[in-house]
């Protein structure tokens, strides 16, 4: 059955944004610099994060079971 109207079926494009990429189709897109990270926080920091979380489950716990 041929085709009415013309275009190219090679190089099918699975999404389309509406701006133009800056890299090779074929390759992934490049890594994006992330706003924040665990791995970057001190040893201290992790730990008083862990804390304060810690402390807010407990506090659900204890309300739940009021």
């Amino acid at each position: 059955m041929p085709h009415a109207h013309s275009h190219d079926h090679a190089q099918p494009h699975a999404h389309s944004h509406g701006h133009a990429h800056s890299h090779d189709p074929s390759m992934p897109h490049p890594a994006q610099p992330a706003p924040w990270s665990i791995l970057r926080m001190t040893v201290a920091a992790r730990l008083g994060a862990a804390l304060a979380v810690s402390a807010c489950l407990w506090v659900v716990v204890l309300v739940a079971m009021r």
